[in-house]
């Protein structure tokens, strides 16, 4: 059996089928380590941990940058959101998070305690869900965080499904990794039996239908957990799992108080299951002639087989969850032998299971960056594409989010220039009379804008427009032309120009300016120069935000 970081052995071809792909393994071994390490990771330490040559593990990096996976900085390799595609792809397949999110978070809200849901990944468990509490001691687990069955209460209600292969696989690694060491996201073991006795536990959830853990990861941590059953086969589809902490709730009192509530959402999620599976549209086609496309241009420094191999995982979807080798190489547009062979090493890597000449992912694939990006902020996704476009324009930018009558300031980047606009993260302004605030307003309807009640507006300048029906055809027609340019209302001398930046349902979330003194850029040079470069900034962060908030909750602040 493979070590519980797979990124300790998928680095070497040994032991791998002859027909197996080397660069696909050594790319999914570059991705397991950045994700072990938090998702930044130097070329110099990549090249330590997996013991491949500096070379190629340039050419790797090279390669997932160009797909987007990666972004180099510097002297450092970062995953991206982009990345979360891949994971992405499992989920849908899975379907369990789209049918029972949603109990999940109804279920924290009424018992104001974390809710999460789990599947088995060998002889470990994946989150799959998370509905976690505000507090200054709460959850930390992660979307897509490996964790040791023994040391958690879903891994006992899975475990009763085992048979005696996995029992010995399970026996095995405990041996070989007896503090834990291969599982990133959980304190090492302090004893020998810090999980306690596994196989009475196991025993006990067999027959009870619920199992418990009482501080088994670490010291004040409980959970009760009960599984949800696939109606179809009658085995565990996920487990639904309640988490507190013991200034909360004991173990016992978690059992007593809260299991009957969690049992009645459960029987509620097992109902949803029963939804039939939908069709859906078919995968992005054209993939392999990308990859293509891509060699020809960057040489031997982009790595086709890796390119290749990792667009096999974006075949499967919601209605893809099993592909034939036929269907997956018409997803990719891969020849056969190609996908075939990608195939063969997502089998060898754990990635895949091949049944009835059928193939499906497995929970392994959320290993690929998800779990450290799945926490990520809209600041933070922002960020590296205001960097860009602030080198491109030479000016300042910002985003922002809608705060009450304001806009807040949530990231910043600003030009080295003698005389710049000076505003920090955090920032308020008035947001009638900003650049980012009309935007906002904008998308808004006249109710929801409760612009009568700023009345009278306060004239920041001798320009700031201070009519509330001028106002409102602003506004009418900043929605209209899909951007705001605010000419020395704010402050004399300054002019901003933004946009809206809208997530996967097409709401605006936020908004994202170019700002600058009003003797470098005219209007009119404004519209036609920094707004079709702002536009196309603000299309990045909107893709990398459908690819994030797909199955996540990404914060705007």
């Amino acid at each position: 059996m493979p070590p519980a970081n797979p990124a300790l052995d998928t680095a070497s071809d040994a032991g791998a089928p002859a027909e197996a792909v080397t660069p696909l393994i050594r790319g999914v071994a570059v991705l397991h380590t950045l994700t072990d390490a938090g998702g930044t990771l130097s070329l110099s330490a990549l090249e330590r941990t997996t013991g491949l040559a500096r070379s190629t593990v340039d050419r790797i990096t090279s390669t997932l940058a160009r797909m987007g996976y990666v972004r180099l900085d510097g002297r450092d390799a970062v995953l991206t959101p982009r990345v979360m595609e891949l994971g992405n792809a499992y989920l849908s397949a899975l379907r369990l998070p789209s049918l029972l999110a949603g109990r999940a978070d109804v279920l924290a809200d009424e018992l104001d305690e974390s809710v999460s849901l789990a599947v088995a990944d060998r002889d470990g468990i994946r989150f799959i869900h998370q509905a976690t509490r505000r507090r200054a001691m709460s959850l930390s687990f992660r979307i897509g965080d490996l964790l040791p069955a023994e040391r958690t209460a879903p891994g006992a209600l899975f475990a009763t499904e085992w048979r005696e292969p996995e029992w010995r696989a399970w026996r095995a690694r405990r041996a070989a990794d007896p503090r834990d060491s291969g599982f990133a996201t959980v304190p090492p073991r302090q004893s020998a039996d810090a999980g306690g006795d596994f196989e009475e536990r196991v025993r006990a959830a067999a027959e009870n239908g619920w199992a418990l853990d009482d501080q088994l990861i670490e010291p004040g941590l409980v959970a009760v957990s009960v599984p949800v059953r696939d109606p179809r086969t009658g085995r565990i589809a996920c487990a639904a799992n309640v988490v507190s902490h013991t200034s909360r709730h004991t173990a016992a009192e978690l059992r007593e108080t809260l299991l009957p509530r969690l049992r009645e959402a459960v029987r509620r999620m097992e109902s949803d299951l029963r939804t039939p599976v939908r069709a859906t549209a078919p995968p992005p086609s054209g993939l392999a002639t990308w990859t293509g496309a891509s060699k020809q241009e960057l040489g031997r420094e982009f790595v086709e087989s890796l390119a290749r191999g990792l667009t096999v995982l974006t075949a499967f979807g919601e209605g893809r969850a099993a592909l034939t080798l036929t269907e997956v190489a018409q997803a990719t547009g891969l020849a056969r032998a190609t996908a075939r062979r990608a195939l063969i090493t997502y089998e060898h890597l754990g990635l895949v299971r091949a049944r009835d000449r059928v193939f499906e992912l497995t929970p392994r694939v959320m290993g690929l960056g998800f779990p450290p990006l799945s926490r990520t902020s809209l600041p933070e996704i922002a960020l590296p594409h205001m960097t860009e476009l602030s080198e491109r324009v030479h000016e300042s930018t910002s985003l922002s989010v809608l705060s009450g009558r304001d806009v807040q300031y949530t990231a910043r980047v600003a030009t080295g220039r003698v005389m710049s606009v000076n505003i920090t993260v955090g920032t308020r302004l008035p947001a009638y009379a900003a650049s980012m605030g009309r935007v906002m307003l904008a998308d808004l309807t006249d109710a929801e804008r409760e612009l009568d009640a700023l009345a009278p507006l306060r004239p920041l300048t001798r320009h700031t427009v201070t009519d509330l029906p001028t106002l409102r055809r602003v506004l009418d027609e900043v929605r209209a032309q899909g951007y705001a340019l605010v000419d020395e209302e704010l402050e004399e001398g300054l002019r901003s120009i933004a946009v809206p930046v809208r997530d996967r349902t097409g709401r605006v979330v936020a908004a994202l300016n170019v700002a600058m003194h009003a003797a470098r850029h005219t209007v009119e040079e404004c519209v036609r120069d920094i707004l079709p470069e702002l536009r196309a900034a603000a299309d990045r962060i909107e893709g990398d935000l459908r690819v994030a908030g797909r199955f996540t909750g990404v914060t705007v602040v």
